[in-house]
């Protein structure tokens, strides 16, 4: 693997394909990639800082370096001139920001416009809707700005009725979008579908969103990445957080290098922070594992039997659902839920079901041979939203938790606004849901929760495949 000007020579661990955030006492050190179609197509990774070699003083410190913890940074910098220090257990972007399935979607967790509704108020749910559509305005404008060459392709989102009894409720939503939020959602039928954007064999119609965008998940991090240095953040891999105490109002990271003392702590871990990072953090997330596949390039004939005329993001109505998309260079990439726990991550049936769901959507592709294949935790909150908010009874300690799955376009948004909670200024921040209290706790530990979760995937999986 390539490695940049600071990380050469640097030693490294092996990739543990079985990592569980659930179980492991360390987020690991020093880790390589996971074997990742991002991380085998982006080229050598910009430089860094390096590890965190001694005790520093800082204003800022920034606990993840993926989409969330670098928007943070870039933010940070750009408009409060406050040059924050990313702390980053492993490599930059090491976890869900270069395993994703590069699909920006307008939207953050795993709720509907009309969920959101049922659970607030129409209000509410307007004030949330005009937060993503901010939110996606200026993720395209950062990729603009900093010249980020992370390949968009832009043509909005199609979510893909997997079956005829999935059609009415997206017709019901796609009604709600226009006639309530003034957005422009369509509905498509099977042949409309397939004559104008791909010949997915099992769809029965789609919703069509304005919004959405297909991005290269690697060159996306290692842009924010570059962007966040040029401004002024530092950058420190290999430097996981193994303590954390406060006195006198004062945070005590403690690494293997050395610790930092910072006046305020920013948390963007995702799905890869440790239980015990920190009592307030614990347990308020159930990482869950998704899997992904990329095959090899299609030739001309496979290609016209998919009939791919988009390269936007294609995701189905299943509860355990299957997002997929054409890439650039004419391979096809499709993930979904997995594994429950790490150990069973390398299990063959989890490669297995996920190629039998790419033949159901393209029969000519079932026996495609793989140039990639690769997993990683999803940080799903247990109200299926996230949250961008302070720790309660820790002073100057935020955190930014909880996309669920939809964090690629967000986490540009969710780092902005981590940013202005950092910096005093919350009063920029809209008076929204994801902007108070904090992510629920069941009341159980995460590890017996997995015993239900194991219960509501074949539930899942039963109610997604009958008529």
């Amino acid at each position: 693997m390539n490695m940049s000007a600071a990380t050469a020579g640097r030693s490294r661990t092996a990739y543990d394909p079985h990592y569980d955030p659930v179980t492991a006492r360390s987020p690991g050190r020093g880790s390589d990639y996971a074997p990742t179609y991002w991380i085998g197509t982006a080229g050598a990774p910009p430089a860094d800082d390096g590890p965190v070699t001694g005790d520093i003083d800082v204003d800022v410190a920034v606990i993840g370096s993926g989409y969330t913890g670098l928007s943070c940074a870039l933010h940070l910098a750009r408009d409060f001139g406050i040059k924050a220090h990313v702390l980053e257990a492993n490599g930059v972007a090491y976890g869900c920001s270069t395993r994703n399935g590069g699909q920006a979607q307008i939207s953050a967790g795993r709720l509907k416009r009309s969920q959101w509704i049922a659970r607030w108020d129409l209000a509410t749910a307007k004030g949330l809707h005009a937060e993503m559509v901010d939110a996606f305005d200026h993720f395209r404008t950062l990729i603009q700005d900093y010249a980020i060459d992370c390949e968009p392709q832009d043509g909005g989102h199609y979510y893909v009725a997997h079956k005829a009894s999935a059609m009415p409720a997206l017709q019901k939503e796609a009604e709600l979008l226009r006639q309530t939020f003034g957005y422009g959602a369509r509905m498509l039928s099977r042949s409309e579908l397939h004559e104008g954007a791909v010949r997915d064999e099992e769809a029965h119609g789609a919703m069509w969103e304005p919004d959405g965008t297909s991005i290269h998940a690697a060159k996306l991090a290692f842009g924010y990445l570059r962007a966040a240095r040029q401004l002024g953040a530092k950058v420190h891999p290999a430097s996981p957080v193994e303590g954390w105490t406060t006195r006198n109002g004062v945070h005590h990271l403690r690494t293997p290098g050395g610790t930092v003392r910072a006046r305020a702590v920013a948390v963007a871990t995702a799905g890869y922070g440790q239980r015990s990072l920190h009592g307030r953090l614990r347990d308020r997330l159930l990482p869950i594992l998704s899997n992904s596949i990329v095959t090899r390039p299609l030739t001309e004939s496979e290609l016209a039997a998919c009939g791919f005329k988009t390269q936007s993001p294609l995701t189905d109505t299943r509860t355990l659902r299957h997002y997929y998309r054409l890439l650039p260079d004419n391979r096809v990439q499709i993930g979904s839920r997995a594994a429950i726990t790490g150990r069973d991550a390398a299990n063959p049936r989890h490669l297995a079901a996920l190629r039998e769901g790419l033949a159901r959507k393209f029969p000519v592709l079932r026996n495609v041979p793989l140039d990639y294949s690769w997993w990683g935790w999803v940080d799903v909150s247990h109200d299926m939203m996230p949250r961008i908010v302070p720790v309660p009874d820790v002073a100057n300690a935020f955190y930014a938790l909880g996309y669920g799955g939809n964090g690629v376009m967000y986490s540009a948004q969710a780092g902005r606004r981590l940013a202005q909670l950092v910096a005093g200024r919350a009063g920029d921040v809209p008076d929204l849901p994801i902007f108070r209290g904090e992510l629920p706790h069941k009341g159980l530990l995460t590890p017996f929760r997995r015993l239900g979760q194991w219960s509501l995937y074949h539930l899942y999986h039963f109610q997604d495949e009958r008529g």
